[in-house]
């Protein structure tokens, strides 16, 4: 994925189960193995592709986005990483991490992926100020402003790529919106010191946090596979001739 061979996964008490996901599970591999389920067996022993590694970092309490992106610090050293965030799922035929990947490669310092959203989903979002270097240039980040106060409609989604300097600006970030420590507050000071670039994202993004945006990622998923497209269809079909 964008040439990243470690990843890191900052998680909390109640999330053990993703470790276990994707942990090797050689009890459930010789059962499919003696089912002369082969292709099953080979989708659970390659979940994790070869060559990547994962690490898992325990979150002690809920601080906030920023604080979960600082217990990683130790695991980063001095490098050059991307942030992904598990509630927003991409879907393209290029992929918003790869474009930032790329663009740091072309020119190295702190992306954010970025879209125009509609009025009433400003409050959601980290809302772009844009800067003066350039259109896509960032001159601060607004965390979920109202929309009377908010800079534009240019929202930060949940991919980011960053360079180290990022963590010296959490070290010393007190609590922001809702008392946590908030990323955007990090970004915002960074941008302010014209370290922050724009990068409009051409991938589709569901909002897997909200209820709706999981169904409907679910569905189109559904929908683009060989496998299920044509049960979907007719699931679809007779759903709504019973309303």
């Amino acid at each position: 994925m964008a040439g990243i061979t470690d990843l890191i996964f900052v998680t909390g008490r109640p999330k053990r189960a993703i470790g276990d996901h994707l942990d090797a599970n050689l009890e459930l591999e010789f059962q499919l193995t003696q089912r002369g389920k082969h292709a099953e067996r080979d989708m659970v022993r390659n979940i994790v592709p070869p060559g990547v590694n994962c690490i898992f970092i325990r979150q002690p309490e809920p601080k906030g986005l920023g604080d979960a992106v600082l217990c990683a610090a130790p695991a980063v050293g001095n490098a050059p990483f991307a942030v992904l965030l598990a509630d927003d799922l991409m879907k393209g035929d290029l992929l918003p991490t790869l474009e930032l990947v790329d663009a740091h490669h072309a020119n190295p310092g702190t992306y954010l992926c970025v879209t125009e959203v509609d009025d009433a989903e400003v409050g959601k979002y980290g809302i772009v100020r844009p800067g003066s270097n350039g259109k896509l240039s960032v001159g601060g980040l607004v965390e979920k402003p109202a929309l009377a106060d908010a800079p534009s409609r240019l929202a930060s989604m949940g991919r980011y790529v960053f360079e180290p300097e990022v963590f010296d600006i959490l070290r010393i970030l007190g609590p922001g919106s809702g008392g946590e420590i908030q990323l955007a507050d990090a970004i915002d000071a960074l941008a302010k010191l014209g370290r922050v670039k724009a990068l409009p994202m051409s991938a589709q993004r569901y909002d897997c946090g909200s209820k709706m945006g999981y169904l409907t990622a679910i569905i189109d998923h559904a929908l683009d596979r060989e496998e299920f497209r044509e049960r979907m269809i007719a699931m679809m079909r007779n759903r709504l001739q019973d309303l």
